[in-house]
């Protein structure tokens, strides 16, 4: 489009030019459109690849950044797990040693029953204690493996990032 205003303007200028000016000018502004085709197509698709590659690669990192904030949560979790069993043992050693002082078989069962219950609370805290170590082991080797895959698009990444700076600055100064 640059080419045609500067044609235009070329031509309007001459305003006596002969035929053969006017068609040695078309000539050499083909030329020139030719010469701009080419570099466009040299280019071609890589300047859409290289952002499509950016655009994974930060959809990569943000994905790495969530799972790693999901084991923290987890780790959280077990945590405030295990604090829940150390509560539920000192309760249950309070109900053993209250139960030496009973004075009838209502209080002794009631005791009973609350010791019960606190083992039960043990238990379930420890399952959910084996169940959040599985998550976290299965997120751990999904954050590997999109680290490897990270690190190839970003390589990859970088090669077409190489690729496209050598393009452009090999034809910058053509166009």
């Amino acid at each position: 489009n640059e080419s045609h205003q500067v044609f235009i303007k070329y031509m309007a200028n001459k305003k006596e030019s002969t035929v053969e000016e006017k068609l040695r000018a078309l000539y050499d502004l083909q030329l020139i459109d030719s010469r701009v085709d080419e570099i466009r197509n040299v280019r071609g698709e890589l300047p859409l690849e290289v952002q499509d590659l950016e655009d994974e690669v930060l959809g990569l990192k943000t994905r790495m950044d969530k799972l790693k904030t999901d084991v923290e949560t987890v780790n959280f979790e077990i945590t405030a797990k295990k604090n829940l069993i150390d509560e539920s043992k000192a309760l249950m050693k309070k109900y053993s040693e209250q139960q030496k002082n009973v004075r009838n078989s209502r209080e002794f069962n009631s005791l009973s029953k609350e010791v019960e219950f606190q083992e039960l609370e043990i238990q379930l805290a420890e399952k959910n204690i084996k169940e959040f170590k599985a998550q976290i082991e299965q997120k751990k080797e999904v954050i590997s493996a999109t680290k490897e895959k990270l690190s190839e698009r970003e390589s990859h990444l970088k090669h077409k990032k190489g690729e496209l700076d050598a393009i452009l600055a090999e034809t910058e100064k053509e166009e």
